[in-house]
């Protein structure tokens, strides 16, 4: 039985069919999520799960709420003798180590900044980042080789310390590491409140555009507040079941499913440690541990049909949702079909919490982001910032008059970048977008992705969508060509299932398919046969590498 502590930060009201209405949340000018939520169930209920973790070398282990509060004092302890203090900035590599959870809490206790990152940084990464955010510690995962790239890394005056986590199954730290996992066990479990302020930096989000370098979106100590329509509307998790987002501790996903909604909503989290995705390991974990709710890109679940929901037992699922990128209707279809759950679709960013969605009660309609979350004043307005009617191409913008929970306060070091996306009342998220009559968002594309052709703006995920229903392509992803007298022209770069050959009358014939299920000047003027397309670890397709290929090769035929 649990306490509700989420009804100590929301007021929300319900309409008439019991969807939500109105929500709004309220915390005390020292929230702290390490003290005030994490530390408050393990004093109140120690013995509740927090954490299922385990990996594909057949290792277990399960945290409660009373672990997660020893262990971050521990941590908190161990970086403070290694002279990590308040205000300090502190990268975190660490995959999916069960480590990131606790060092999380650990940070936010201290009052330092947490600066999740993907193990897939290179030297140049490490270096900018380092740099940029002028980070003093390093957190690293010994599981993938991403700590020798530090190793290598020139001119980063401000790191004064890395320690690494897994020793103890990778074999003894190299020089000038220290041992994180020995001295975190050494340190003393007794910690002193450190006081914090609900605007003092709590995290920052190293948050890739489609050209320079990437931006670094801050968020305070009301961010986790933010998320509690995430966990509670979107997810909806339950207090004694096993939430599982599919997403690295490296990316905002892994905050949005993976820690802070949840966890205020009083869930298990469940965290799968591994070299490569498989989707049907992970179709049978979900029958192992008896997963309840369930999160990942669409790509992700069009894998998982595509390998065979049969001879899975699925049951234990109760509610699956989807984000990273739009929805085809095939997948929402075939999931639905095989498990009768619908893909509750949500739309956000690293800066922001769940803006746009299918939140409890709805119903979606395939393809569509939902509505707008109560949470926020979120519409879609034209180039004079004026709001477009039903069927109009606009951009998604969010009221910041006055400063909402969940919304970035701005990117650190930039305020020309933050100026850009920060203006007139609104957060201005470069994501376009249009409405229907009922007020279903439907996504277009980045500003970036949207192709410009003969003086058309075509969607890339209408075209997506269109190809992903002919029998022979498994997956695909469709960009813009720079053409001299078009300005663009549409390329589809396709995967195709076995038994299919990329031949020159297959290319005409989905040619021909598209500009008969859609408006003809959509159609791809150039088609590309691959064998995998380009992704990140969280499973979702990049445009940007394609575009980027196309872009080198143009430019060698010159």
């Amino acid at each position: 039985m649990t306490r509700d502590i989420n009804l100590r930060y929301v007021d929300e009201t319900y309409d008439e069919n019991g969807l939500l209405k109105t929500y709004k949340v309220h915390y005390p000018d020292d929230f702290n999520f390490g003290y005030d939520i994490v530390d408050d169930i393990a004093i109140n209920d120690p013995q509740r799960r927090a954490l299922v973790w385990c990996d594909d070398k057949g290792h277990e282990k399960v945290f409660t709420f009373a672990d997660i509060k020893r262990m971050s004092d521990k941590t908190a302890n161990y970086l403070t003798q290694h002279g990590v203090k308040k205000g300090d900035m502190v990268l975190c590599v660490l995959k999916h180590n069960y480590q990131f959870w606790y060092v999380s809490i650990a940070l936010h206790k201290m009052g330092a900044v947490l600066i999740p990152a993907t193990f897939m940084l290179k030297k140049h990464d490490i270096e900018y980042r380092i740099n940029s955010a002028s980070i003093k510690a390093a957190i690293v995962t010994s599981d993938a080789p991403v700590w020798q790239e530090f190793d290598i890394a020139e001119n980063i005056p401000t790191l004064k310390f890395k320690c690494m986590t897994n020793s103890q199954y990778n074999g003894p730290c190299p020089p000038g590491w220290d041992d994180f996992d020995a001295g975190v066990e050494a340190a003393s479990d007794q910690w002193k409140r450190v006081p914090t302020h609900v605007r003092d930096m709590m995290l920052i989000y190293f948050t890739s555009g489609t050209s320079g370098n990437p931006k670094m979106a801050v968020h305070d100590h009301s961010y986790p507040i933010g998320h509690i329509l995430t966990a509670k509307h979107w997810h909806c998790v339950v207090p004694d079941g096993l939430h599982w987002t599919v997403a690295e501790t490296g990316w905002a996903k892994n905050a949005w499913g993976k820690l802070y909604g949840q966890w205020i909503m009083e869930a298990g989290l469940f965290v799968y440690e591994h070299q490569k995705f498989d989707p049907v390991a992970v179709m049978n974990l979900i029958e192992k541990y008896r997963i309840t709710t369930f999160c990942c890109p669409p790509t992700m679940f069009r894998m998982y049909c595509n390998a065979g929901l049969e001879g899975h037992d699925l049951s234990s699922l109760t509610h699956t949702n989807i984000a990273g990128e739009a929805l085809n209707s095939d997948t929402f279809e075939k999931w639905y079909a095989a498990t009768g759950l619908k893909l509750m679709e949500g739309f956000g960013q690293s800066e922001t919490t769940v803006l746009v969605g299918n939140l409890r009660g709805m119903t979606p309609k395939p393809g569509s982001m939902g509505k707008p979350s109560p949470q926020y004043k979120v519409d879609i307005v034209d180039e004079n910032g004026k709001p477009c009617p039903p069927s109009v191409v606009g951009e998604i913008v969010i009221g910041i008059d006055p400063h909402p929970a969940g919304i970035f306060v701005g990117y650190l070091h930039d305020r020309q970048k933050t100026r850009a996306t920060m203006f007139g009342g609104f957060h201005h998220t470069g994501d376009l977008a249009w409405k229907d009559e009922d007020g279903y968002f439907w996504y277009v594309g980045r500003n970036d992705d949207v192709i410009k052709s003969s003086g058309y703006r075509i969607s890339p995920f209408e075209i997506e969508s269109v190809l992903l229903k002919h029998p022979c392509c498994l997956e695909c992803a469709i960009t813009g060509v720079p053409d001299p007298v078009r300005g663009q022209i549409v390329k589809a770069t396709i995967v195709l299932r076995d038994g299919y050959e990329g031949t020159d009358e297959l290319k005409k014939e989905l040619q021909d398919y598209v500009k008969h299920e859609t408006a003809p000047y959509k159609y791809p003027r150039a088609v590309e046969f691959v064998k995998e397309l380009p992704k990140s670890i969280s499973g979702k397709i990049k445009r940007v590498d394609i575009r980027n290929k196309d872009k080198e090769l143009a430019a060698k035929n010159q």
